[in-house]
């Protein structure tokens, strides 16, 4: 598709993220900001190394993804070894110019006047992007927010390395033309103590001014595609398969329950291997409980796969889950939380760091656990699946509560802040 041509009349962002496509928490909320700065009057253009979007606005470079070749050779050699080898420094300075000059002509193609970075100097899967990005805006000051979801130091697989000097230039950079935001408390407590850089606090968003539709006739046999029988409860897990969302947890207490249910998980596994995939379906098979994993079907968007099966948005499975097993034990914030909130679904909760912190102080009403299935977990998800008005009861207090701190006009007048600091006020 050929390139629109950047208004005159409106700013131009640049939006650069290693990937734009699918249900990742990125990616989610790179289109939800996207949303906004549009409705504000800005005009954004996209470079990044994939994408389900097919427009005019998009920049593809295949080294800006993650899971490009040269950048996974490097990203293996740079965390596995604590020192470097001569060959991985020059391969990093090697693919930090190529991509640097990308980053130029994408500026100058579009007339780009304000970067916003999307994780792309935050968590360094492609250090020679964070590293590029850095030495640009660093030559040409441009303005630039970069939108931070997770730190390295978050993650134990990268605090052995042997790219320190990297890491502390630019994950994330400290330089007078960046506005950092955080998506929660704990981010900006440890990126102030760690680097001295202080961060505006955005949590994730979901559009509560405006309440999902009723599904409508392309869900009539969802739950017989998904394969949830008549007689089975439906517990949903919206979320990949890794480590970190505890999956057996939700086994255990459909396991505990002895109700007749069924677990869906909606994504797969795949950025970190499928070895825990393997655990959760073993451990699935010793709890004797019914686990249906369903990537294949389950989706961002309606669609048909090619042996002919009906694919269903996620926006179309959450209505008809019973439950919404939630039971990570680290999250960036948690976009699944407010999905299930937003579609107004139960919930059973994991007490998680950032949960703790930031989101249970304002009341939101959940089944809750600390890091293990207590008997009081058990009783309590007995209680709500038992009873319908004590599940309303719940989901409405939620979306009330969501509403009033999660919503898109909260991003809106953060953003307006964050943009009246890069241009100054322009009314």
């Amino acid at each position: 598709m050929a390139k629109l041509k950047p208004s005159k009349d409106r700013r131009q962002v640049g939006v650069v993220a290693t990937r734009l496509k699918g249900s990742d928490g990125v990616s989610l909320e790179t289109q939800k900001w996207t949303d906004v700065l549009e409705r504000l009057g800005y005009e954004c253009f996209y470079l990044t190394g994939e994408s389900d979007r097919s427009d005019g606005r998009i920049h593809l470079i295949p080294e800006v993804h993650f899971k490009h070749p040269e950048i996974e050779r490097i990203y293996t050699a740079a965390f596995s070894e604590r020192s470097r080898p001569p060959e991985i420094s020059q391969a990093i300075h090697q693919m930090t110019d190529h991509l640097k000059r990308k980053i130029e002509a994408f500026v100058e193609e579009f007339g780009i006047d304000l970067l916003l970075l999307e994780n792309a100097v935050t968590i360094p899967l492609n250090l020679p992007l964070g590293l590029a990005l850095t030495e640009f805006i660093a030559e040409r000051s441009l303005p630039t927010i970069a939108h931070h979801h997770d730190f390295f130091w978050e993650r134990k697989r990268f605090l052995v390395n042997c790219i320190w000097d990297y890491l502390n230039m630019a994950f994330p950079p400290h330089l007078p033309s960046i506005r950092h935001v955080v998506i929660n408390s704990s981010a900006s407590n440890q990126l102030s103590l760690r680097t001295g850089i202080s961060a505006m606090i955005i949590p994730n968003v979901m559009d509560f001014e405006h309440p999902p539709a009723a599904p409508d006739g392309y869900t009539e046999r969802l739950r017989e595609d998904i394969g949830i029988q008549d007689w089975e409860l439906f517990f949903l897990q919206p979320t990949r398969v890794v480590q970190r969302k505890g999956i057996e947890h939700a086994i255990e207490l459909i396991y505990a329950l002895g109700f007749p249910a069924r677990l869906v998980i909606s994504h797969a596994s795949g950025d970190e291997g499928h070895a825990y995939e393997r655990r959760v379906r073993r451990f699935a098979d010793q709890m004797n409980v019914r686990v249906n994993f369903l990537s294949d079907i389950i989706g961002p968007q309606r669609g048909q796969t090619e042996d002919g099966r009906r694919v269903y948005s996620l926006a179309d499975v959450y209505p008809f889950a019973d439950l919404v097993t939630y039971p990570s034990t680290i999250e960036g914030f948690g976009n699944a939380f407010l999905e299930a909130v937003y579609f107004s679904r139960p919930l059973l909760v994991n007490n998680y760091s950032i949960f703790a912190i930031d989101i249970k102080p304002k009341g939101f009403r959940v089944i809750e656990f600390d890091d293990f299935i207590s008997e009081e977990t058990v009783e309590q998800a007995r209680r709500v699946l038992g009873d319908q008005a004590l599940a309303r009861e719940m989901t409405e207090h939620n979306y009330a509560l969501a509403r009033r701190h999660y919503s898109y006009a909260m991003l809106e007048r953060r953003m307006e802040t964050l943009l009246m600091d890069c241009f100054g006020e322009e009314r």
